[in-house]
């Protein structure tokens, strides 16, 4: 029986349980114990769907103080041996990952957003050169396998049901001598693109005119986003980029407009439910993976679609009055 411990991550609850699927993907469902790590989360989600849950008691281990968490995870693999360690690649998991890994004298594959495998051999799939290409990792020492996952990358699609036995850890046995948080300032409320169900993606195609963008996004109810070529030019910011470089999304509507389609952004979409993609080249790579395709110029498509909608709306404000 494999065992595999995922941390969770205070601030990415949903993602961190997501991960489950990564130790699915490694070892198949009969075949792995699951432990979850909630070192300062509410736990109660993780009761139903892992094995076992360490939970802290006489306080907590807050996401900042990353040393005492690689400690943490140091002395549980001690006790537990766990075959795999899967950490979410978030701001904090980014910080811990590395540090536990060398707490255990083991290799880290960074930022995984595939799994596969050959017989016995796990093979990673993480992001290369700048999110260019993608390279595979074969892991062949002796364990544990540590990685961290970049979000939203997996999801978790056919949980079991259980009944978690507790396990209590002593945070003071754990903290951080001299480490306190002595201020917190909330960060401005910004929508991730990554929680829309619709989103308007412009590429190259479209730099001239990105700016309707966020007329259609508008009356779609959705966000607007990118591809690197338009971040790479200054069009718009990191934050919207969509890719491997980027951001993995999952809309439930995804329109690409005048992008092309390189491997790194197929591979960021490759969870859309709905494709349609507007493209002067119908021989583009991501006309190939969308439900539809219109050829043609972009702003028209956009001005077009603006047009019909307000149209309808119009009309349709006309017969309620009636």
């Amino acid at each position: 029986m494999k065992r595999v411990l995922v941390y969770l991550d205070e601030d990415a609850v949903e993602d961190s349980i997501d991960l489950l699927e990564v130790g699915r993907l490694m070892y198949g469902t009969q075949v792995f114990c699951s432990y979850a790590l909630a070192a300062g989360v509410r736990y109660g989600e993780a009761g139903n769907l892992f094995d076992h849950v360490f939970r802290v008691k006489n306080g907590t281990l807050p996401n900042y103080d990353t040393a005492a968490l690689a400690r943490c995870i140091e002395f549980l693999h001690r006790i537990y041996n766990f075959d795999a360690i899967i950490i979410p690649a978030t701001h904090c998991g980014r910080m811990i990952a590395p540090r536990a890994a060398m707490r255990l004298h083991a290799g880290l594959v960074a930022d995984v957003t595939g799994i596969g495998t050959n017989g016995d051999e796990i093979l990673m799939v993480r992001p290369a050169f700048s999110g260019r290409m993608l390279a595979t990792v074969v892991c062949r020492g002796g364990g544990p396998v540590m990685m961290s996952a970049r979000p939203r990358a997996f999801t978790y699609g056919e949980p079991v049901l259980k009944s978690a036995e507790f396990i209590d850890i002593d945070a003071q046995d754990m903290k951080t001598p001299g480490i306190r948080l002595i201020e917190r300032r909330e960060k401005s409320e910004e929508r991730d693109i990554r929680t829309s169900e619709v989103l308007i993606s412009g590429g190259g195609g479209v730099i001239r005119d990105f700016h309707l963008l966020e007329r259609l996004a508008e009356a779609l109810h959705g966000m607007v986003a990118a591809s690197r070529k338009v971040v790479d030019m200054g069009k718009a910011q990191r934050s919207i980029q969509v890719g491997q470089s980027g951001k993995i999304v999952s809309p439930r509507l995804y329109i690409a407009l005048g992008i092309s389609g390189s491997a790194q952004h197929v591979a960021g979409i490759r969870n859309a439910e709905y494709i349609i993609s507007v493209n002067t080249n119908r021989q583009a790579p991501i006309c190939s993976m969308s439900d539809i395709v219109v050829e043609g110029d972009s702003r028209a498509f956009v001005e077009g679609l603006l047009k019909r909608m307000e149209a309808s709306n119009t009309q349709t404000s006309g017969d309620q009055k009636r």
